[in-house]
Order: structure tokens, then sequence, then C-alpha cells
């Protein structure tokens, strides 16, 4: 069974060694669903997701990049790093929901999986904030990292 990699053997937190790694392309993309009540699809999809407070996608594009970039300021283990790319796509999914997909990029001696996990999570969020004023049933799902690359281990999640 494997061991918990920010762990010592005292069962103390600590940020991983990455000193021994070689620097690679390191490729991260996460995904995942904000779902709305059918009736408040329909409104925003209806006046192209732009309401009172601005674009509703858009808004969440630039929360998602801005978040991966800062993921290391709240996630207390995560290295900081120097993304070579961050991109988020939202677009409208099954079931009266948008999909957030968040892909990132570097070069170095870890992965960028938290990055874009980060990335969605945080256009999602945006997405309800801009949006509860309509109802507050609104439900952020299925966050999942769906690909990594460059590392020991790459994972293609069906």
């Amino acid at each position: 069974m494997s061991s918990l990699s920010h762990i010592d053997e005292n069962g103390l937190p600590g940020m991983v060694d990455v000193s021994p790694k070689k620097v690679t392309v390191r490729t991260a993309v996460a995904e995942g669903k904000v779902r709305f009540p059918e009736v408040v699809f329909e409104q925003l999809s209806g006046q192209n997701f732009l309401t009172k407070k601005g674009g509703v996608i858009q808004t969440a594009i630039i929360a998602g990049v801005m978040a991966a970039k800062k993921t290391s300021d709240i996630i207390p283990l995560c290295h900081p790093l120097a993304l070579s790319t961050c991109k988020v796509e939202i677009e409208p999914a099954e079931n009266y929901s948008l999909k957030v997909t968040c892909l990132v990029r570097c070069e170095g001696k870890t992965g960028v999986e938290m990055e874009a996990l980060t990335g969605v999570s945080a256009a999602a969020l945006c997405v309800y904030d801009m949006c509860k004023a309509l109802s507050h049933d609104i439900q952020l799902t299925d966050i999942r990292l769906i690909q990594k690359t460059g590392g020991k281990s790459d994972i293609h999640a069906a």
C-alpha cells in the first residue's frame, strides 16, 4: 500500500522534497460541473449568461486562471509553480449544467494536478456567486482530475 508523501515518519506534515526529481513538462486537466435548476439555466441561457454582475462565463474563466496561479497560497503543502499556461473552458452541458475544464502546464519537478483542480473549483464557485441571486439550488459537482502527464505516472481517466 502507498504511503502519504506529505507525512513524515513521525506523522508530521511537510512539503515533499522534489530536489532529486528531473524537470519535465507537467500537464494536468481537471473538470467539474455547475448544475442549475431548469428554470434558472433556461433564463441564463436566454441571456447568454450575462447578468447584472457581468458576463458569468468570462468572469469565471478569469477567476479560474487566477486561482490556479495562486494554488500554493491556499493549499498549504503545494509547491509554488511558474505556470506555462492555464486555460479554463466553460460550456453548456447536459442536465442544465455548465461543464468547467481547466488545463494547466508547467516545466517543473512536481505536477500541476492541484492547480488544475483549484482552477476548476474557483471557476465553478465564481459561477455560483454570480448566479446565486437567482437560486441557491445551484450545485457544484463531479470535480475530478481527468489527465496528468509528465511525472512518474501518467493518468488518463475514462
